[in-house]
C-alpha cells in the first residue's frame, strides 16, 4: 500500500496511488497523497502532474472499515481532514494536474478529479458519490464541477454513477480511451502542457484559481460539517452497518 512519485518524462511527475483491493484510502493515505502532490508541484523541474492509480479502480473513497473499527471520532476527524488536505493539494498544486481515471471513481475520488485541471478517462470509468448509502455527505462541491447542477443533485440523491462518456459529453472529461491506452493518453496531454514555459504555467494556474467562481475549500468544509453531525447523531453508523451487511451494491448510471 503506497503513494509513489515517478518522473517518466521531462517536466512530468506521476503520482500513483496503490491501496489494494479498491484504493479506499485510510487516513494516512490521504495525507500521503496530499504530501506527494504538493511536493511534485513545488519541484521547479515539474510542469505538469499526472494523478493515477493502480488496481481495479481509480479511487473508492474513504476506508469505511477504518472508521467502523474506531469507537470514537478520531478516524472520522482524520478522514475529514485528510480528504480536505488531499483535495486542496490537487487544487492548489502549483502546476496543472491531469487525472488519469480508470474503473470506479467514487466518493473521495470525485474530490480529487473535481479539483484536477483536466481528466483523461478509460472507457470503463464511472464517476459517482455513493455518500448517502455510506452514512456520509460531501464532495457535491466537486461533482458540481463535473456535471450541470440538476444532474449533480440527481446523482447525489440517488447515489447513481455517470460514465466517462457521459462526462465527456458534458465537457468535463478531456478524452475517453480504451483502458490499455489510458496512461499513454494522460502522458500525451501532460506532455503538451509541459512544453509550455514553467514559470508562465505557474502564473496561469494561480490566475485560473483566482477567478474560480466557487471557493472549493469553503464549500467542501461546509459539507463536511453535516457529515460530522450525521455521525454524532448515530445515523451514519446505522447506515454504514446496514451497508456492510448488504455487501457491495450495484451501481446505476446517469
Amino acid at each position: 500500500m503506497s503513494v509513489s512519485t515517478s518522473a517518466p518524462d521531462k517536466g512530468i511527475a506521476v503520482v500513483t496511488v496503490d491501496y489494494p483491493p479498491v484504493n479506499a484510502l485510510p487516513v494516512q493515505g490521504w495525507y500521503d497523497l496530499a504530501d506527494a502532490v504538493r511536493a511534485a508541484g513545488r519541484d521547479p523541474e515539474t510542469r505538469c502532474v499526472v494523478l493515477a492509480a493502480e488496481g481495479r479502480g481509480f479511487n473508492a473513497g474513504v476506508d469505511i472499515k477504518e472508521m467502523q473499527r474506531d469507537t470514537g471520532h478520531t478516524a472520522l476527524i482524520g478522514a475529514n481532514r485528510g480528504c480536505y488536505a488531499a483535495f486542496s493539494a490537487v487544487y492548489e498544486c502549483e502546476v496543472p494536474v491531469v487525472a488519469a481515471v480508470h474503473g470506479f471513481c467514487l466518493g473521495g475520488g470525485i474530490g480529487l478529479v473535481g479539483n484536477a485541471d483536466a481528466i483523461v478517462a478509460s472507457e470503463d470509468a464511472t464517476f459517482g458519490l455513493p455518500e448517502l448509502d455510506r452514512g456520509a455527505l460531501g464532495a457535491a462541491t466537486h461533482l458540481a464541477r463535473l456535471v450541470p447542477q440538476h444532474l449533480m443533485r440527481a446523482l447525489y440523491y440517488t447515489s447513481r454513477t455517470a460514465t466517462a462518456a457521459d462526462l465527456h459529453a458534458h465537457g468535463s472529461v478531456w478524452q475517453v480511451v480504451p483502458r490499455a491506452e489510458l496512461r499513454q493518453a494522460a502522458m500525451e496531454l501532460a506532455g503538451e502542457i509541459a512544453r509550455k514555459d514553467g514559470t508562465l504555467l505557474r502564473f496561469a494556474k494561480a490566475a485560473i484559481n483566482g477567478i474560480d467562481p466557487v471557493d472549493v475549500h469553503r464549500s467542501y468544509r461546509f459539507e463536511q460539517g453535516f457529515t460530522f453531525e450525521a455521525n454524532l447523531s448515530g445515523l451514519a453508523d446505522r447506515i454504514r452497518d446496514d451497508f456492510g451487511q448488504q455487501g457491495t451494491q450495484g451501481e446505476g448510471r446517469a
